[in-house]
């Protein structure tokens, strides 16, 4: 199971509108509301600021201490 983050609208008539990624395949699905005036005062900004941080730290070639060649397999291919 995996999550899509979707951004949508609820119209007057209580319908909710969104359009999701065409990896989404069709059928049922659980719906999350979470409404943006509810949202964290940093919204976005830490999620965002993290993934940055991770990003900088994990494209340093200095983090690329194993290869390829490194263990064993954990079972036969």
């Amino acid at each position: 199971m995996y999550a899509v983050k979707v951004t949508g609208k609820v119209d007057e008539n209580h319908q909710l509108w969104a359009q999701v990624p065409t990896t989404v395949s069709p059928g049922p699905v659980t719906v999350l509301i979470v409404p943006a005036s509810q949202e964290d005062e940093a919204g976005d900004t830490w999620t965002t600021g993290i993934a940055q941080e991770w990003a900088d730290e994990l494209g340093d070639p200095a983090q690329d201490i194993y290869t390829m060649a490194d263990g064993e397999p954990v079972r036969e291919a």
